[in-house]
């Protein structure tokens, strides 16, 4: 992967620059989670899950808050869940 012999581990700089050259912007993602969820965006994260780097994005809509989560590198809809309990 991205090993640097200087320092015998992981050169996170070249990683961290890695993603934020190949990945989607969180607009864009906004974009994708409300053509599946229309409503009011009120929270966006960017995480690593099972080792995706995933935009998570909650949703208001008349019927409840929705998170979707959409795949950073591709844009592709990973999955969609109402939330039970939203503070």
């Amino acid at each position: 992967m991205f090993y640097n012999a200087n320092n015998n581990g992981y050169n996170y700089l070249v990683w961290d620059n890695y993603w934020r050259s190949y990945r989607i912007n969180s607009e864009t993602a906004v974009q994708i989670a409300l053509q599946r969820v229309p409503g009011q965006v009120i929270k966006i994260e960017l995480d690593y899950e099972n080792g995706i780097l995933v935009y998570e994005i909650d949703i208001r809509t008349e019927t409840g808050v929705y998170e979707v989560h959409v795949d950073a590198a591709s844009g592709q809809i990973l999955k969609v869940e109402r939330e039970n309990n939203f503070d």
